[in-house]
């Protein structure tokens, strides 16, 4: 299995309980498709670089996570598809 990065920007006006809903959805993901989550580093409120959907902050995660490569096109459909994603990017780790 291969390691994993997700970003994920969520809009920053959530509570907390649907914040960690969102959390959880994609951590479920990834262990129904036979991977693990190893960590799930949570940035808090931050300014975005530039205006999206006409918000100018959002609340920054990072997700690091072992899955097999199908499990990266799912992330990205639900996380695309999500009302409350503002943005993401999955990169694939370089292990030495």
């Amino acid at each position: 299995m291969q390691k994993y990065e997700m970003l994920i920007l969520l809009r920053s006006d959530m509570e907390e309980e649907a914040r960690e809903a969102e959390f959880k959805k994609y951590a479920d993901i990834v262990s129904s498709m036979g991977g693990e989550v190893e960590a799930t580093d949570k940035w808090g409120t931050k300014k975005t670089a530039y205006p999206i959907d006409y918000k100018t902050d959002a609340f920054y995660s990072l997700m690091t996570f072992r899955a097999p490569g199908n499990t990266v096109a799912e992330l990205d459909r639900v996380a695309g598809i999500s009302s409350n994603v503002l943005r993401r990017m999955i990169t694939k780790v370089e292990e030495k």
